[in-house]
């Protein structure tokens, strides 16, 4: 069966729904009776009915459902230690790779909310919440800097 490739609100909803409980694009695309990625990517160029603006809120969503995986992760000790002749014993490959499934989960959040969940902090040129338009040079007066 052909891919679908004309936009259908459905489909985009669809979509942005799994999206926001934390499915990548791929995932989705890769079932059956879904469009292929590069066609998802056309709508979003071609800003369709809205269609970037709703995806864009799908990330945002997803990043929440991200940080809940991480906690969930984070608490979950169930497998941290597995039983050997010798006694428990730390699971550290368990670890590890609840590690990582944190620190991954943690990049694509900076990534989908850079303001909620970035680590460098932007640089805020304004001015009581204006943004600064222009500025004026003025000379000083040699006099004027030795007092």
């Amino acid at each position: 069966m052909a891919r679908p490739t004309e936009y259908t609100k459905d489909l985009a909803t669809y979509i942005c729904q799994q999206l926001a409980e934390g499915r990548s694009l791929r995932s989705i695309c890769e079932e059956e009776k879904m469009p292929a990625r590069s066609t998802v990517y056309d709508w979003l160029d071609s800003n369709l009915h809205g269609f970037p603006d709703q995806y864009a809120r799908a990330r945002t969503r997803q990043a929440e459902t991200m940080l809940d995986e991480i906690l969930e992760i984070a608490d979950d000790s169930s497998q941290d230690t597995t039983i050997t002749d010798f006694g428990p014993k730390p699971d550290t490959e368990w670890i590890s790779r609840s590690k990582l499934r944190v620190d991954a989960r943690k990049w694509a959040m900076s990534k989908l909310a850079p303001k909620k969940y970035g680590d460098s902090k932007a640089i805020d040129l304004t001015s009581k919440g204006q943004r600064i338009t222009g500025f004026a040079i003025t000379d000083v007066d040699d006099d004027d800097s030795e007092a």
